[in-house]
This record gives C-alpha cells, sequence and structure tokens, in this order.
C-alpha cells in the first residue's frame, strides 16, 4: 500500500512540474522588471564558487595525503 502511495506521489509531482515553471516565468519577469533578479543571480553565483573553490582544495589536500601515504610505505 505505501509503494502505490509513493508512486501516485511520484506522478503527481511529475504532471505539476511543467506548471512550477510556467508559475516561475511570471516570477522571473517581475523579479527582472523590479531588478531583483541581478540579485539572486548574484548570490547563486558566489555560492556556486564557493563550492568549486571548496572541491578543489579538497582535491588538493587529497592529493597530497596520497603522497604522503605512497611515500611512507
Amino acid at each position: 500500500m505505501l509503494i502505490v502511495i509513493k508512486k501516485a506521489l511520484a506522478t503527481l509531482s511529475l504532471l505539476l512540474l511543467p506548471l512550477t515553471f510556467l508559475l516561475a516565468q511570471n516570477d522571473q519577469d517581475f523579479m527582472r522588471s523590479t531588478g531583483k533578479i541581478y540579485v539572486v543571480l548574484a548570490v547563486v553565483l558566489t555560492i556556486f564558487l564557493g563550492i568549486i573553490i571548496y572541491l578543489i582544495r579538497l582535491d588538493r589536500k587529497l592529493t597530497k595525503l596520497e603522497d604522503q601515504i605512497k611515500n611512507h610505505e
């Protein structure tokens, strides 16, 4: 019974997904007309750049640790 409910909710959400895009289009026009779309864009870009910088630093640290392990053996 629980599986049927999950499938029904998944199907309903997939059917309503295009509706959200239509509503988002109207919000986008509002955001663009008031100039707030640039604030949203700046926040998204800042978060994206932060994630990229974090991943690059993490990769460097992991590479350094891997080299230490190889040299220790």
